[in-house]
């Protein structure tokens, strides 16, 4: 009897374990191409696109989660000194990379050091020194207080808290950790063809929980009806980024659906480098504004996402913490034509080459199309994501750009990739506007900072700097194999997160 009981609770052991083990392989059609550096967390961009790969593949220190924006990962708490001059971080005993080597004090304080993204002049130069406390603790000194150390270390503005194993990388060198990365995310790496696919198999040994699903593909699709067309015939089980006619045809057809995100991070806008050079037209505020009344903001909204994405006068987005929203300008190109005479430009001028956003080249071609309305000429230009981000950083892009970020934090960590002195895309500075942007990182008072942050944003609109568009609703369309595709389980995030949650139907 005692055997029959044993055999009995082995079989049912086995059944549970089988029941929980990883099953089946999903599929996303990625709308961009994806590029070899967005596998390693020391070079991402202050967008959000290369967070689709790290939530797979790394993991970070404190990330966002379900649970809110600063939740506790590889660290299972951490707290910040009264004075503000510190923060530690307590390591989880069960946190390990894929090779097995537990996660330590030491790869925080390496993956810190090598981190050269966006935001890396920020927090390299607030942050004094990393101390390695013990078995399990780091402790970060700051040379003053900082409000933002977490905004910019604990969530998607930078990727300095995603943490790679120290010692294989300088056993294997950097090229080396390109090309086989090990992190210690729910999904460890099995093989990626550069520019068109990335395979990840689940890591039973992620200490959150197994993944439910055993494999994850990415496949690069950047061609929209390309995308749309796998959805269909089951290639794939997740389209990011449909619109227009492409997604209406989705949603009509049975067993697919469109799902978009609640909650929008992202604001499209034109960036003018060119305004900060005298003699340029765009140097005269009255052709900024003129731009700006020649788009038909509801209608390319109605055309590119179906209406659901929300036009916005404000460059931070209302989802990001001390956002500031102000209407936007109407549709008005007899306006902004009568602007462009008073301006000396009656006839318009040349403006260039325009850079669309990848991949929302129609939506290129559109605005090409309302300023030529005014008599803002320009010539629409594509380029992949990867290469845009690096052009664009390296102050190489001319004419008019189509920006857009999806990166977390909150208005302080955006305003400085872009208006700050020493930001990632930042074009041209603002004395005024960079003094309060100093003064408000070292404000510690909320209400105060929040006016401070809140001044720039009204400077940055009357000045016309930048030209908002809409706030962006991501469109996906799901295949009838997905129970859950992990939308808006991770709030403001636009990809599958966590992927450890996503779920497959059982068959």
């Amino acid at each position: 009897m005692r055997t029959l009981v044993l055999a009995l609770a082995l079989v049912v052991a086995a059944v549970g374990t089988a029941a929980a083990a990883p099953e089946g392989t999903m599929h996303w059609g990625i709308h961009v191409t994806l590029a070899s550096r967005w596998l390693d967390p020391a070079e991402t961009e202050g967008i959000a696109t290369p967070f689709m790969v790290l939530y797979a593949l790394h993991d970070a220190v404190v990330k966002p989660m379900p649970s809110g924006p600063y939740t506790p990962s590889l660290a299972e708490s951490f707290t910040p000194a009264k004075d503000g001059l510190s923060y530690d971080f307590v390591l989880r005993k069960g946190a390990r990379f894929h090779n097995g080597e537990p996660v330590t004090p030491a790869d925080v304080k390496f993956s810190f050091d090598r981190y050269k993204g966006s935001g890396a002049k920020a927090l390299k130069e607030k942050v004094r020194d990393i101390q390695l406390v013990d078995a399990q603790r780091v402790r970060f000194h700051l040379k003053e207080p900082w409000p933002d150390f977490m905004a910019y270390y604990g969530t998607t503005a930078t990727g300095a808290g995603w943490i790679v194993p120290k010692a294989y990388v300088e056993k294997v060198g950097e090229d080396g950790f390109r090309k086989a990365p090990i992190g210690a995310g729910p999904y460890k790496f099995v093989s990626f063809n550069p520019g068109i696919e990335l395979v990840m198999e689940a890591f039973d040994g992620y200490w959150r929980k197994a993944p439910n699903v055993k494999r994850l593909v990415f496949r690069s699709l950047p061609e929209e009806t390309t995308r749309a067309a796998a959805l269909k015939k089951g290639e794939i089980d997740i389209a990011y980024l449909l619109s227009g006619p492409v997604a209406e045809e989705v949603q009509r057809s049975p067993g697919f659906k469109l799902v978009a995100r609640a909650v929008a991070p992202s604001v499209f806008w034109l960036d003018l480098p060119d305004q900060w050079d005298p003699k340029s037209p765009w140097h005269d505020r009255r052709v900024r504004q003129a731009a700006s009344f020649s788009l038909d903001r509801q209608a390319l909204n109605q055309a590119e996402t179906l209406g659901f994405s929300f036009p916005s006068g404000s460059l931070i987005p209302r989802a990001l913490e001390f956002s500031k929203f102000f209407e936007p300008d109407p549709y008005d190109p007899a306006r902004g034509k009568k602007l462009m005479a008073e301006a000396g430009f009656p006839n318009g001028f040349d403006a260039g080459d325009l850079y669309p956003w990848p991949p929302y080249y129609s939506m290129g071609e559109a605005l090409a199309g309302y300023l030529q309305a005014v008599g803002i000429r320009t010539k629409v230009r594509t380029m992949e994501r990867a290469a845009m981000t690096t052009a664009w950083r390296e102050k190489k892009l001319k004419g008019v750009i189509v920006g857009i970020s999806g990166a977390g934090a909150n208005a302080a960590a955006r305003l400085e990739a872009y208006v700050s002195k020493g930001g990632s895309y930042t074009s041209g500075v603002m004395p005024d506007v960079e003094d309060l942007f100093q003064r408000q990182a070292r404000e510690i008072d909320t209400k105060k900072r929040e006016a401070l942050l809140h001044q720039i944003q009204q400077i940055i609109r009357d000045r016309m700097t930048h030209i908002p568009i809409y706030e962006l609703a991501f469109i996906w369309g799901v295949g009838p194999r997905v129970e859950e595709p992990g939308i808006n389980l991770v709030r403001s995030f636009p990809y599958s997160a966590p992927v450890e949650d996503v779920k497959l139907k059982r068959p």
